[in-house]
């Protein structure tokens, strides 16, 4: 936990801060480095390589992705995944050749961990949906904390031997907060556009450590009891729509903790009824719908997949409400 500025005497007096209840010894991926964002935290992965050549990616993902590759110069191919959210052709890496797989929606552990056997030090796991998945061992792996709780930014990466993170500056974040903000005393609509303008102020900015703002907030998090939350949550939803969803949905016990419940349906006006009845539900993602044909499996992903929140903001009887409207 920062408690000071480097080099400065600890302030006594004065305003308060925010008191955020610090867990000291939280060991939640407490071995990882700790960047501004889930962006960067590739950057500093890839920067941290001795080679690479090229770099497979999924079409079903973020564009953000592209953002470090572009900025290096580093080459890149799609691969397509089938309905199990799992790589489908068979992919042979060159020398200095590196596969990103994503952990979709928080719920392919054990994929993920299958793929590690036969890929070892070849793999970089995509985990912004995924921040309860463990870090596999010689495995790379990157984190987008703020995919599951109320931080302006930030991003973790797990590498074996990355360069000196030291080298790099301590971002700051008290000007990506007015949406956090503006939802407690204005709402969610209030806080919309600053989301988005604050989102946006995230492209193009260069590596740096972790704000000490984001760290605070994240170090006063419950995270056993958010991932419970989910998991009870995901639970409740699974069991009145597993028998409709069209997305094969591993094992409960087989994954750590779910970003959302992910409900591929053929009803095309379930996301306007859920919207309507403010239940704000995310598109994974939209660029896909440029980068795909509309016959693709990638482009129906994006646009009939429906991302039904399940955070540790709301209760079972929250799911029994959306479940309502559903049904």
């Amino acid at each position: 936990m920062v408690k000071n500025m480097p080099g400065m005497r600890q302030e006594i007096g004065g305003y308060f801060s925010f008191e955020l209840n610090q867990r000291e010894k939280t060991s939640f991926h407490s071995n990882g480095i700790y960047l501004n964002s889930g962006r960067n935290a590739l950057e500093y992965i890839l920067l941290s390589l001795p080679r690479i050549s090229k770099l497979w990616i999924p079409y079903f993902t973020c564009d953000v992705i592209l953002e470090p590759l572009l900025k290096l110069g580093i080459l890149y191919n799609f691969y397509h995944i089938n309905e199990r959210l799992e790589i489908c052709e068979d992919i042979q890496l060159e020398s200095d050749e590196y596969l990103l797989v994503t952990n979709y929606y928080g719920i392919k552990d054990k994929y993920i961990q299958e793929l590690s056997s036969q890929y070892s030090s070849k793999l970089i796991v995509d985990n912004a949906q995924a921040l309860f998945a463990e870090p596999i061992k010689w495995v790379k792996s990157i984190y987008s904390p703020r995919k599951y709780i109320g931080i302006p930014d930030g991003g973790i990466a797990y590498i074996k031997d990355g360069i000196d993170v030291h080298q790099f500056d301590i971002d700051v974040s008290y000007d990506r907060c007015s949406h956090l903000l503006k939802r407690i005393d204005l709402g969610a609509g209030e806080g919309y556009m600053d989301f988005k303008e604050n989102s946006y102020k995230l492209q193009g900015q260069p590596i740096k450590r972790m704000s000490r703002l984001t760290q605070n907030l994240f170090q006063a998090v419950n995270f056993d009891q958010i991932r419970n939350i989910r998991r009870d949550n995901f639970r409740l939803l699974h069991g009145s729509l597993s028998q409709t969803n069209k997305l094969p949905i591993p094992d409960l016990d087989s994954f750590s903790c779910p970003m959302v419940y992910p409900y591929y349906t053929d009803d095309c006006t379930l996301k306007k009824r859920l919207i309507e009845n403010k239940v704000f539900i995310a598109t994974y993602w939209p660029n896909v719908f440029e980068w795909c044909s509309s016959a693709s499996l990638e482009y129906n992903l994006a646009s009939r997949v429906i991302a039904i929140p399940v955070d540790q903001r709301y209760v079972l009887n929250d799911m029994k409400t959306v479940l309502s409207i559903i049904k």
